[in-house]
């Protein structure tokens, strides 16, 4: 089983990439966020998933381990195959995708193409026991907004009536108010505007 593949980047497009092992050209598919990585970079290190078929032997590369860890985790959820959680993994990095399944977020899953209600709802519950929150850096840490004012909690209320996701709603207030606390409700909402 392949692990890795360390290279040169010899084509790269959105969707894949072809890396040439001690001359051994190896097509791997890939996700916008892995394609982003290895934008301007000559050679790289991808770690490899392999999806062996009877009609077919396909490449998932992926920039880190904790992207493949996370896709090896969507790929496991019944209905969910490999080009689904590549399409997930396209729209919302690994830390964020932890970061929805742990809050239990359906709303932002569904908006990913493809994905419906019961889709969503199965990733969520198949998944949501496997995600740890740690106060290192190593998987999403709780969201910020748990630790935000009475205010900051009113502004997230109203950035959602407004049609914005509720944790990037978090993210934004919990930056305005580490920024400066003293600030009324609807200041912080019209400076949150200006940043979504």
């Amino acid at each position: 089983m392949i692990d890795y593949l360390k290279g040169e980047i010899t084509e790269l497009t959105p969707a894949s990439v072809t890396i040439e092992c001690n001359g051994v050209g190896y097509f791997a598919n890939i996700s916008l966020n892995t394609y982003s990585a290895l934008s301007g970079q000559k050679a790289t290190k991808l770690y490899i998933h392999e999806a062996i078929r009877e009609d077919a032997y396909v490449l998932y590369g992926f920039a880190d381990k904790h992207e493949r860890e996370i896709f090896l985790h969507l790929i496991s959820v019944s209905g969910v195959g490999p080009s689904t959680g590549r399409m997930i993994l396209s729209s919302l990095n690994s830390r964020e995708l932890e970061s929805v399944i742990a809050s239990e977020n359906a709303t932002v899953l569904q908006s990913v193409k493809g994905i419906g209600a019961k889709t969503a709802q199965r990733i969520i519950i198949d998944l949501k026991d496997k995600i740890k929150y740690t106060e290192d850096g190593s998987t999403v840490k709780i969201p910020a907004a748990m630790f935000v004012s009475g205010v900051g909690q009113e502004a997230i209320s109203a950035l959602v009536m407004l049609g914005f996701t509720k944790q990037a709603s978090e993210k934004v207030v919990a930056k305005i108010v580490k920024e400066s606390s003293s600030l009324p409700v609807e200041s912080i909402i019209k400076e949150a505007l200006k940043r979504m």
